[in-house]
């Protein structure tokens, strides 16, 4: 699965599954991202927001794999919503990682964190920071553009007034929580569903029922959980710091039953535990 890629709407390819970074100290990431290029990943997801752009950019540099083999995202931090701003820290996340060119990158959130979901769109702050990534993006320095988090307004209004279409939407997916009307939107507008957290925050892992039908195909919940996000058309993320574990959520080679994509398309899961705090996971708990 690891050599298996999406084409992006503007012809670039993209590996089928990412290495996915947030939560993994700078200090360690070098290591993690290390053993995951050493496991075969070849897309490495990273953000500004992570504070870990440094330690992934030693990785790709230090590996023995050749750079144009890794395929990088980075993302412009969510409070960025200046044209003179995005186009700085652009600039910043190249110099940070140490690459003269980043493959992938999205703006993080529609909205500032501290806003997440508070009903502002800021649709001219958006329009400004893709004008930026377009600037980019024409000088070579970036391959290719998208945005996370972005529900449909927030898509239309690239859409509608940018001059280049988002190549991906990153939004969270997972086994028990499926946003099948934004998937379908974002899908029919031929843009890329990345999905973060494809495993929930590690919630998915003890859900009874998940476990149960991974069962059927001799596999893990991590392993169901990842392949039900390809099985979808969706490019999942998952994060892990223990190369066991990062080699085992790669090894994903089976085909889940129509019967079953069904059944693990209406689970739920609403609490998120300690990562209830981020807002990402605190919006999906109150819209339940």
């Amino acid at each position: 699965m690891l050599d298996e890629t999406y084409t992006l709407n503007n012809g670039v390819a993209i590996p089928k599954i990412g290495f996915g970074t947030w939560m993994i100290d700078d200090s360690k990431v070098e290591a993690a991202v290390g053993a995951a290029l050493d496991a075969g990943y070849r897309h490495i997801d990273t953000a500004q927001a992570y504070q870990n752009e440094r330690g992934v950019g030693a990785a790709i540099r230090n590996s023995s794999v050749a750079r144009e083999d890794v395929f990088v995202t980075t993302k412009l931090a969510a409070e960025i919503k200046s044209l003179d701003d995005a186009r700085e820290a652009i600039d910043g996340s190249l110099k940070t990682l140490g690459l003269d060119m980043i493959d992938l990158m999205i703006i993080h959130s529609p909205q500032p964190w501290s806003d997440f979901r508070s009903g502002e769109h800021f649709f001219e702050g958006n329009l400004q920071a893709w004008q930026a990534l377009e600037e980019a993006l024409a000088a070579g320095k970036l391959r290719a553009i998208g945005v996370s988090n972005f529900e449909k307004p927030d898509l239309e209004n690239i859409l509608k007034n940018g001059s280049v279409k988002p190549a991906v939407n990153q939004f969270l997916t997972h086994i028990g929580n499926t946003p099948r009307e934004l998937i379908a939107y974002t899908q029919g507008e031929d843009v890329l569903v990345e999905a973060f957290s494809p495993l929930g925050h590690g919630k998915i892992l003890d859900h009874p029922e998940a476990r149960e039908i991974a069962g059927n195909y001799d596999a893990g919940v991590a392993q169901l959980a990842i392949r039900y996000c390809l099985q979808l058309g969706l490019l999942p993320l998952p994060k892990s710091v223990t190369p066991s574990h990062i080699q085992s959520n790669a090894e994903v080679d089976f085909e889940i039953s129509d019967a079953d994509m069904e059944r693990l398309k209406n689970l739920s899961i609403t609490d998120y535990g300690d990562a209830s705090q981020f807002p990402v996971y605190a919006d999906k708990a109150r819209a339940q």
